[in-house]
């Protein structure tokens, strides 16, 4: 019997936890409600990026592939790619994704004004990374998106015969 009633008041106790969770709810919705948003005709919601009229190809790249050949493994290879913006109003890159962390691009933070030219510099990591690569950057800016390719090929660095002398005493 102890059971049975401790059971059902668990059940109510439960029961009225979620009843007032839901009227909680209900009365923070309606309170947020404000003639504007019942509207249909309201405006849409605002967002963080001004109106634009610059367009993907306003950010007019010289080349979008860039082939290193063939590299030594070890040092890092660099390559610039260069565009110029065609567009009316000043190009700011958001951000430069690499596809893989071995890749690692730089840019300008400032806008480039119109009829300027603007970098992306790219670094590609070589050491620990032999064989044929292809990597992409994926550029972000307020012209739209560009994707830059990196390729060629990277080839293993020989092993030397003789161990390096890493001896604190100096020898002759």
């Amino acid at each position: 019997m102890k059971k049975i009633i401790l059971s059902l008041g668990m059940l109510l106790l439960f029961a009225g936890m979620a009843m007032a969770q839901g009227k909680k709810h209900k009365k923070n919705d309606a309170a947020t409600e404000t003639p504007q948003s019942i509207s249909t005709s309201a405006a849409p919601a605002a967002t963080n990026k001004p109106a634009t009229t610059l367009k993907a190809d306003d950010m007019a790249f010289k080349d979008l592939t860039h082939d290193f050949g063939t590299l030594s493994e070890g040092p890092d290879a660099v390559c610039e790619f260069s565009f110029k913006n065609t567009g009316n109003e000043p190009i700011i890159i958001e951000k430069a994704q690499p596809s893989c962390g071995c890749t690692v691009p730089s840019f300008s933070k400032e806008p480039i004004p119109p009829g300027a030219t603007g970098t992306i510099s790219v670094a590609y990591h070589t050491k620990n990374h032999p064989n044929p690569f292809t990597k992409t950057i994926t550029v972000s800016s307020n012209a739209g998106t560009k994707v830059l390719t990196i390729k060629g090929n990277v080839e293993k660095a020989p092993t030397g015969s003789a161990p390096e002398n890493t001896s604190m005493f100096k020898t002759n």
